[in-house]
């Protein structure tokens, strides 16, 4: 039988679920460590602590904002479940509202389908670890922040505020909120939000602010960029060795301290780019806030101390985005970023033993996936910077408008283009 293309969509959709969802219930196994741990045990453990009315206070691996307990206590949604079960059937469910938000939007005049065929593609590339995180619902929000916001500047703000407390991240997408009517109203609307759920947290739930000291106080772990200058030196006779450590497996030795403080002085620097482009950027079109978004997250993401496998959902998530439209400016770091996201489910969990063992195919593998990465930063935020800065017509008779907004809200012609 002949499928049209939202039929072909949805069959490999169907398909590519149905194996994560048989591989995290453990029908089918992958090789490597169990993906499945934390939710069974960590998850299932705060779980436990949380509908007590507290925080896991005396827990260093809690290094999640407050909101995070939301997604902890979410599989109490479907009590004739049992917790993993419930947990992996919630990420699937999030997993297709994301393809029905990419899917619908990419029907309207100017945009394309192509972000709902990369969701489709991208999530399974990660394998069973894109259902054995939260990151997934987390990815959820973004999405749906990102697609409102075209009309409706405070649900973007509210929304960003929401995804920012539970998992920091998504804060990043206010950067590309065009100056104006739009910020305006975001990034209050952001604010307000934000105060608001940190004061009902702090005030009924103790603890609520813990996850700070724990955070703080993590390495860099074995998969980072940094990790990398370690590995090689690893071979030189360096005595520092990779160890479990606050939640993952972090390099402990002398130099790991500076080489964390390079990782940290590289994400502030990311942050000096990101402002120097919002106060050079002369125009936004429709695009500009998820193709910022998809960059400033790429930036914080490769210059991180840490890089988790689940991490990739998020970028798979924004790149989807940025494909929705017809500009196609960001195709090529999305097209990285695949890639990445594939090699990734090698290093963890099929080959992880060789990446914690540092031989030549562990080192070999996080040179590709994080030489990928690299790329796609890199490709990601030459493109952003054309389309914004370099590519306007200076000031003139013919000067393109700064943003094309009209009271608040980005307008679209049929095009796709912003009027």
């Amino acid at each position: 039988m002949h499928l049209r293309p939202p039929g072909r969509l949805l069959a490999l959709w169907l398909t590519s679920r149905t194996l994560l969802l048989l591989c995290v219930l453990k029908v089918l196994t992958v090789p490597g460590p169990d993906v499945t741990s934390d939710v069974e045990v960590i998850y299932q453990s705060w779980y436990e602590i949380l509908r007590a009315g507290t925080f896991p206070l005396d827990d260093v691996t809690w290094q999640y904002p407050p909101a995070a307990a939301l997604a902890v206590l979410s599989p109490g949604l479907l009590p004739f479940l049992d917790y993993p079960t419930a947990f992996f059937t919630l990420c699937c469910l999030c997993d297709a509202a994301v393809l029905a938000l990419l899917r619908y939007a990419g029907t309207r005049p100017g945009r394309r389908t192509t972000g709902a065929w990369a969701w489709t593609v991208g999530v399974p590339l990660l394998g069973p670890t894109a259902y054995a995180r939260y990151d997934l619902m987390v990815t959820a929000v973004a999405v749906l922040a990102l697609l409102a916001g075209v009309r409706h500047a405070r649900v973007l703000g509210a929304l960003v505020a929401l995804g920012a407390l539970l998992k920091v991240w998504p804060a990043l997408l206010l950067l590309g909120t065009p100056r104006g009517p739009v910020t305006r109203r975001a990034w209050p609307a952001a604010a307000v939000t934000a105060c608001v759920l940190l004061l009902a947290f702090t005030a009924t739930m103790p603890g609520a602010l813990a996850f700070l000291d724990f955070q703080r106080d993590r390495g860099t772990e074995v998969e980072s960029l940094g990790a990398l200058v370690l590995q090689v030196a690893r071979a030189f006779g360096w005595p520092g060795r990779p160890q479990l450590n606050y939640g993952s497996v972090e390099f402990l030795g002398p130099y790991v301290p500076l080489v964390s403080a390079a990782a940290q002085a590289l994400t502030a620097l990311a942050l000096g780019w990101l402002l120097l482009w919002r106060l050079r950027a002369r125009t936004w079109s429709p695009s500009t806030p998820c193709d910022a978004a998809f960059a400033a997250v790429l930036l914080f993401t490769t210059t991180s101390r840490v890089i988790s496998p689940q991490y990739l959902l998020w970028l798979v998530g924004l790149a989807a985005v940025c494909l929705s439209y017809g500009a196609g400016r960001m195709r090529r770091p999305a097209l990285l970023t695949l890639a990445a996201t594939g090699v990734t489910f090698l290093e963890f969990p099929v080959w992880f033993s060789h990446v914690v063992e540092g031989d030549a195919l562990g080192v070999s593998l996080l040179l590709v996936r994080n030489g990928l990465l690299v790329a796609a930063t890199v490709t990601a935020c030459l493109a952003l910077w054309r389309r914004t800065v370099t590519e306007v017509p200076p000031a003139g008779p013919h000067r393109v408008p700064e943003q094309p907004v009209r009271d608040g809200q980005l307008v679209e012609s049929r095009g796709g283009a912003a009027r």
